[in-house]
Order: C-alpha cells, then structure tokens, then sequence
C-alpha cells in the first residue's frame, strides 16, 4: 500500500453524526484523496440538536491536512435522504466523471480504496458493470480464490462508479415505474416468485413517495439496465451506523458493524463476468429475507458478549 497513490475521487457524505463521521474521516484522511467532495444535509427544524451536531460535522470534515483539491456542497436547509444523496450525487458527477463514495457512518479498511480505483480502471468501458461495492455479507463463505464476484444486488455502504452510469440512468422520482410495473423485466431479475413481490412493492412504495430514500431508485436503474455490482472476497467496509439515531437502519441486526478485512494485491479477476447466483441467494437471505426471529438472536448474542 505505500506504493498506492488516491487519485479518484472521494465524495464524503455527511450529515449529524460528529462521532462515526470522525471515524469515516479518519480513514479518508489516511487514504490521503487527491480531490475530495463534500455533501452535507442541514439541521431538520424539529431537531434543536442538529444544530450543533451539523456545525460539529462541518468543523470535522474541514480538517484537511494534505494536498487536496475539495469541493463542498453544503445544504442550509434539511433536505432528507431522498434528496440529499440524490441531489449531492448530482452534484458529484457535475464535477468528476468517477467516485468513490462514503456515507458518515461507513468505515473502509485503508484496501478499500485501492481495490475501487483499480476496479474503476478496469471496468470503465464495460457497461455491463454499474457500480463496485465494499461490502460482503458472505460471513466467510469462500467460492473461489478471486478477488471479487458479479452480483445483481447493489450494496451501497461504501461503493463506486462512473459518471454515465448515474447521470444516463438514475431517476430519483422513479418516473417510469407506472409503465413498467407489469412488464416482464422484473421477473425476469427476481430469482423467486417472493422476491418479485416484494421488489414490486417496493418500487410503488418508492413511486408513490412513501419510503425517504434514494438507493431502491439506484437498484432500480442497474437492474433496468442488466447491470451487475461487483463485490469483495472480503468484506471491506463496515456499518457503524445502526443505533437509534440512524434514519433508516436502527434496530440492531447481523450486518451491524461487520469485521473488516484487507483485500490482498494483486487483484486476482474473474475470468468472466457472469452473475454469481449462489452468492446472491446467500445475499438475499441475509440481506432482503431476514427475519425477526434471527435478529432477536443477534440482538441477545450482542447484549451478552
């Protein structure tokens, strides 16, 4: 990792959380990026505290103490998770054709951002190929000695891409979901009759602006598309985020805070591209399906230990 220079781009996504976003920061400082792009969302006007948390955000992440070119897009007014990462990814891929992105509350082993610039590199004329994830949710299952797989699940907790994947495709209102809700597309992406229901309602959700979020519309774009994710052998990033004060992930579950490792170099690629199906069903399963039971299980494992 000496030798490895960050020329890609880091675009940091911030917002209330002064403790994991100093953590986050920690680490891209670390990884020292040569042009760094900020996005940060405002205090919400019932919230008194973000007010001070929000300023304690700015002051951490204005701590740049190498050779940087930063950018900053700083939102006076709250604008929620739907449109803050839409619109600050907009913004993004206004500036720079690639990036790498990291929300406040996504901690990356110091491998992480290698593995997405050389992956950028090596895939950035293939279209088949809409984003590199750091996340692994395999919990240790091995299927090869690559270094990556293909997937069709978009895990966005740590992850990178291309300008013309995001300006050319992404739509954050989902216009096109009421022409395409009972086209054949979608079951033919779903692997099981269960998953094309609820990937189904999930979109009227997300059409219907029922659900505050911008990532269903990101899945939704790939999948239109054909697009596979590529994901680490090893998990690269790990969730901090899931306490009571996170905007979607809460409660407590067994993706929380999920060891780290070093991806080795150099890459060892696949020698296709072709989807991965028994990793996504373990995906799938531990990620989309996952029960109350067995979170009721993590969740007392974690308070005894």
């Amino acid at each position: 990792m000496n030798s490895f220079s960050l020329t890609t781009p880091v675009a940091f996504l911030v917002f209330n959380r002064p403790e994991t976003t100093a953590q986050v920061f920690s680490a891209i400082r670390e990884a020292r990026p040569s042009q760094l792009l900020i996005v940060a969302d405002g205090p919400r006007p019932d919230c008194p505290e973000d007010i001070q948390n929000c300023a304690e955000v700015l002051r951490i992440v204005d701590q740049i103490d190498w050779p940087c070119e930063v950018s900053r897009n700083i939102s006076e007014i709250n604008l929620g998770c739907k449109m803050r990462v839409s619109s600050g990814l907009d913004w993004v891929f206004s500036q720079v054709d690639e990036a790498i992105i990291l929300e406040d509350d996504c901690l990356p082993d110091p491998t992480f951002f290698r593995f997405c610039q050389e992956l950028l590199d090596y895939y950035r004329g293939d279209q088949h190929i809409g984003m590199i994830s750091g996340d692994n949710f395999q919990f240790g299952q091995r299927y090869n000695q690559d270094s990556y797989y293909f997937s069709k699940y978009c895990h966005i907790w740590g992850w990178a891409t291309w300008k013309d994947r995001w300006v050319e495709n992404y739509d954050v209102n989902l216009s096109r979901w009421p022409e395409l809700r009972n086209d054949v597309w979608l079951r033919d992406v779903a692997d099981t009759k269960d998953e094309y229901t609820q990937w189904a309602k999930i979109f009227e959700k997300v059409y219907r602006g029922k659900i505050d979020t911008w990532d269903y519309q990101w899945v939704f774009a790939n999948w239109l598309q054909g697009r596979l994710s590529i994901l680490p052998a090893v998990n690269l990033v790990s969730n901090l985020g899931f306490d009571p004060q996170a905007t979607h992930t809460k409660k407590l579950s067994r993706l929380s805070n999920i060891e780290r490792d070093a991806v080795p170099f150099p890459l060892q690629h696949p020698k296709t591209v072709s989807r991965n199906s028994v990793a996504d069903t373990q995906s799938r399963h531990t990620t989309y399906t996952y029960n109350l039971i067995t979170s009721l299980v993590v969740r007392v494992i974690r308070c005894l230990s």
